[in-house]
């Protein structure tokens, strides 16, 4: 049941197709999955630490495997191969072997150093890495150490092996073109396919091809270069390159920084200039009502001068003038020359006895006259 519903999980998972116009087809969208906390708690077991099964042996065959079998009675299949530094390749082989049939116990198989060394080469990981690495799987119900390099009836029967999962690339090793040629042959074979792109090959040959990277990365970390297996001139140009490579960052660094300054000053000089325009607009447009042609000054000097020349201009005189009599009486003042204590002149005819004289403006119009 288990195996079942991690495949419909795996067939929710697909990737959506694209039709011709680039969209994705609406039966085709994914669904989002819900969370769940539900796992396996501890790694994968030994075979050789499981009791052995008390029922007899019985395979059953593909058209049995597919139709689904028993809880009590999984389909039983076998992976093999060294899994040195284990990979997304890997996992996903390991996954489409688990998820052949509804009901799947998968074993794998991990070979040991010494056949892995003597067929294939020289490993990153040793043999106690890999099988740790293969035990925590998640896919992995069981752990066989020290596999065969070729299988065996015996074998398969020890381990009670329904079908054994691999990719259908003919694997040439150890004196035969495909060691696993005669579990096709037998119809034991479930083919799984590889993962492109990725590979231990590959990872490898990243690393060698990066290798002064890596050096000087490890450098950095503590290790010494009796670790590294560094030479001490080779040490001592890593430790240079380095220094060159922080002075070049440190560079790069200034010029980003010199770059987005840069970029700064030129939008602040962008919006000062846009703002003096619209206030240089403004103020031309201010400076033209008050001073154009038809602006505000000259319609006050227009108002101003209208006003002066209605000031300075004489009025028009009356049709009647007013008589003699009729003038309000000139207002007499005393000369200052004249005090109580000057003698007074000749007397006057009209005034005497009057201790000094009246002057008015009417006596200097009679006498004019």
């Amino acid at each position: 049941m288990e195996a079942q519903s991690s495949s419909g999980l795996l067939l929710s998972r697909k990737r959506r197709r694209e039709g011709s116009n680039g969209e994705t087809e609406e039966g085709e969208r994914l669904g989002k999955i819900p969370r769940c906390t539900v796992g396996l708690k501890h790694p994968a077991p030994f075979a050789d630490e499981l009791e052995p099964a008390a029922t007899p042996y019985e395979r059953v065959n593909m058209e049995e495997a597919k139709r689904g079998t028993p809880p009590d009675r999984p389909v039983r299949v076998y992976a093999d191969g060294i899994f040195d530094v284990f990979h997304s390749g890997h996992a996903r082989a390991l996954m489409q072997a688990k998820c052949l049939f509804p009901n799947t116990h998968l074993i794998v198989g991990v070979c040991s150093d010494d056949l892995t060394h003597k067929y294939k080469g020289f490993t990153v990981m040793n043999e106690d890495e890999r099988y740790d690495a293969i035990r925590h799987c998640r896919y992995v119900d069981e752990v066989v150490r020290n596999a065969p390099w070729t299988l065996t009836p015996e074998f398969l029967a020890r381990h009670r092996i329904d079908f054994v999962a691999h990719d259908d690339i003919p694997y040439s090793s150890a004196g035969s073109d495909d060691v696993y040629k005669h579990i096709k042959e037998a119809g034991m074979f479930a083919p799984t396919q590889r993962t492109e792109g990725i590979s231990t090959s590959d990872i490898i040959t990243r690393i060698v091809r990066d290798y002064d990277v890596y050096v000087r990365r490890n450098l950095q970390r503590g290790y010494t270069a009796k670790e590294l297996n560094v030479s001490f001139i080779n040490e001592k140009k890593y430790h240079l390159q380095e220094r060159v490579d922080k002075v070049k960052r440190k560079v790069r660094d200034v010029e980003e920084k010199s770059k987005e300054f840069v970029q700064k000053v030129e939008e602040k000089s962008i919006d000062l200039i846009q703002k003096w325009e619209e206030k240089s607009r403004e103020f031309i447009g201010n400076f033209l009502q008050m001073f154009g042609p038809e602006g505000a000054l000259k319609h006050m000097l227009k108002e101003g001068k209208g006003r002066m020349l209605q000031a300075i201009s004489p009025r028009q005189s009356p049709n009647s003038s007013p008589t003699r009599e009729e003038r309000s009486p000139s207002p007499t003042f005393r000369l200052p020359f004249f005090t109580k204590t000057s003698p007074p002149p000749s007397p006057s005819p009209h005034h005497s006895g009057a201790r000094g004289y009246l002057i008015s403006d009417d006596d200097d119009e009679d006498d004019e006259s």
